[in-house]
C-alpha cells in the first residue's frame, strides 16, 4: 500500500471528534448487515489468539514451535478439515452463515486449493459471527471442537507417517536391503 493511499484510509477511518479523539461512525454491529468477508476478518483474528492460547496446554517455552504449530493450525487448509469434522455439530443458522462466508468472492492463496480456502472463509465467518453476537458458550465449543480435530488429525498424520516409515525400514532389513 503506498503512503498516499495509507493516508487516505486514515482520513476515512479517523475524522476528528472536536475532542481531540476519532469520532465513531458507527454506534453497534448489526452481524446480519456486515460482510461474511468481515466477518472472517474477525473469526480468523479470534481463532487465531485461541489456537495459541490452546497451544500453551502443550508448549510454554519454545516460541518458534508454538509459533510452527499455531501457523499451521490456523492454516486454510486445517481450518478447512476443522469444518469437515464440526459440520454435524452446527445448527441450520450457522451452516448459513458458514455458507454465506464459503461463497464470499475472494481470493486463494497458493497453499490451499480454492475449495479448502472458501471453506476456511467459511469457518472463520462463523467463528467471528459468534464472536460479534456475544455467544461465547458456542464459540468456544465449535473452536474447542475445531482445535481437537485439527490435533487430532495432525497427531494421526504424523504418527501414521512415523509409523510407516518405520515399517518401510523394517521391510528393508528383511529384505536384506538396509
Amino acid at each position: 500500500m503506498r503512503f498516499e493511499h495509507f493516508q487516505r484510509l486514515v482520513a476515512m477511518m479517523f475524522e476528528p471528534d472536536g475532542a481531540g479523539g476519532a469520532r465513531q461512525r458507527y454506534a453497534s454491529v448489526d452481524v446480519r448487515q456486515l460482510s461474511p468477508l468481515v466477518l472472517a476478518y474477525v473469526g480468523d483474528a479470534y481463532f487465531h489468539l485461541f489456537v495459541r492460547t490452546r497451544l500453551l496446554s502443550y508448549e510454554q517455552a519454545k516460541v518458534q514451535a508454538l509459533h510452527a504449530f499455531a501457523a499451521q493450525m490456523v492454516s486454510a487448509v486445517w481450518q478447512h478439515r476443522a469444518y469437515l469434522a464440526i459440520a454435524p455439530m452446527l445448527t441450520e443458522e450457522e451452516q448459513a452463515i458458514y455458507r454465506r462466508g464459503r461463497n464470499a468472492k475472494s481470493h486463494a492463496p497458493r497453499s490451499a486449493t480454492v475449495a479448502e480456502y472458501h471453506s476456511s472463509t467459511g469457518f472463520e465467518a462463523l467463528l467471528g459471527s459468534l464472536y460479534l453476537e456475544d455467544r461465547d458458550e458456542r464459540l468456544y465449543e465449535i473452536a474447542e471442537a475445531s482445535f481437537q480435530a485439527i490435533s487430532k488429525a495432525m497427531m494421526q498424520e504424523i504418527h501414521g507417517q512415523a509409523a510407516g516409515e518405520a515399517r518401510g525400514d523394517e521391510t528393508k532389513d528383511m529384505q536384506g536391503k538396509g
